[in-house]
């Protein structure tokens, strides 16, 4: 799931002596004067020495207080609300929160096999940071039959829904291995922020490549799923090494970003030249897909639970390089080879299934497959009613299964 369509804001740590009203404002781009409690602006440049001490402008960011989370304490409330810029302080949010969220009313817990193997490690990558690794296997004596790797989508992370929907893989005899992506998770830099998306698809290989390498999986076949902004890195991933799965397996790609979920081409423009000025600036307004995401009220109010997400505006950089890397696979999709299975939502409004069926028809696969499913929302692997999440998993399997 894309976690950027969890439904709250998260309140910053500072470590300068901002006026407290800046806790309880909205993130905004405000114009700071003498004045701390005046109504917003836009951001103003001034031409240097123009600037009279009672005139200066700075650019200042606001964050919103979070709505308490339901069903937990002060205490885990007020863990819940620290700055997550950085992956430490992601990892003790997380480890907070991990019991809590096994005991969620979902389907993905409440029904999860038990008995599945697991561990969790950190690959430090060629560029120096600290990957967040974990593994699925099945019940010791088990045979194991396949090895399926995970690619996240934007915003979330491999430990939250993606934990029972692996478990439900692992039980039918498979070894299923993620990562969470640089920025994102438990995995270090600067939370949400992509500054090449290049670079992502590149550390999934790299870190891939290195546990496909173990001695207990070789002579097995391998298969990648990527779901959302995973499925965009998975088929990059594809695409630079056309020979390194066995099958691919895309959940609601992001191979073109829905025209109304960007903003207006002028608007655009500005931000791109913007981008390059500020990358980590978050100016992208943030839009609430919760409702287009989830069709099931029940579990959309369960994402508030993955606090780690990156949920706030996106970066200017982030972007940017979502929207080239959409622009980039929409050019190859034609070069897209591997054995494939495309699972979409028919009524996604999120990321448009008619760019599946676009990519069904153009890739030059032999085995190839897609399946959309009528009235399914993004999510389709978490935010369905019960019956269909188990209704996909089980296609997932199956597809597995018929090619191991």
């Amino acid at each position: 799931m894309d976690s950027c369509l969890t439904l709250r804001f998260r309140q910053p740590e500072l470590d300068f002596p901002f006026h407290n009203s800046l806790k309880n404002q909205l993130p905004v781009l405000g114009s700071a004067g003498p004045n701390n409690n005046a109504a917003p602006k836009r951001a103003v440049l001034v031409p240097r020495g123009r600037r009279s001490s009672t005139h200066r402008r700075r650019l200042i960011v606001r964050a919103e207080i979070n709505s308490p989370i339901e069903g937990v304490g002060d205490d885990l409330n007020l863990i819940a609300s620290r700055n997550l810029d950085f992956a430490y302080t992601r990892r003790k949010v997380r480890s907070a929160f991990t019991q809590v969220q096994l005991q969620l009313d979902h389907c993905l817990f409440t029904m999860a096999p038990s008995g599945i193997r697991t561990q969790e490690w950190y690959e430090r990558n060629s560029k120096g940071l600290e990957i967040f690794c974990k593994s699925w296997m099945p019940k010791l004596g088990d045979q194991i039959k396949g090895v399926l790797f995970f690619c996240h989508g934007y915003g979330d992370t491999c430990t939250f829904f993606f934990e029972g929907i692996a478990r439900y893989i692992a039980a039918s005899g498979y070894g299923v291995y993620a990562l969470d992506h640089p920025g994102f998770g438990l995995s270090e830099g600067l939370h949400g922020y992509i500054p090449s998306f290049d670079a992502l698809v590149d550390n999934v290989i790299e870190i891939y490549t290195k546990i496909k390498g173990r001695t207990e999986l070789q002579g097995l076949p391998c298969f990648i799923l990527g779901q959302s902004m995973g499925g965009a890195v998975t088929i990059k991933a594809h695409l630079k090494e056309p020979r390194a799965w066995d099958g691919v397996i895309l959940v609601a790609p992001m191979c073109k970003i829905a025209e109304e979920m960007t903003p207006p081409p002028a608007l655009m423009k500005v931000f791109i030249l913007l981008s390059k000025i500020l990358p980590k600036a978050k100016l992208i307004p943030l839009k609430d897909l919760a409702d287009l995401a989830f069709r099931d009220s029940r579990k959309k109010e369960m994402a508030v639970y993955n606090v780690i997400c990156y949920n706030d505006q996106t970066r200017l950089k982030t972007a940017f390089e979502l929207l080239n890397a959409t622009i980039d696979i929409e050019k190859q999709v034609g070069k897209v080879s591997s054995p494939l299975l495309i699972l979409h939502g028919a009524e996604d409004k999120v990321t448009d299934p008619s760019v599946s069926q676009f990519l069904y028809e153009k890739a030059s696969s032999t085995d190839k497959t897609l399946k959309l499913y009528e009235e399914g929302y993004h999510c389709i692997l978490e935010g369905e009613p019960d019956d269909r999440i188990f209704t996909v998993i089980s296609d997932i399997i199956s597809w597995l299964d018929a090619r191991c």
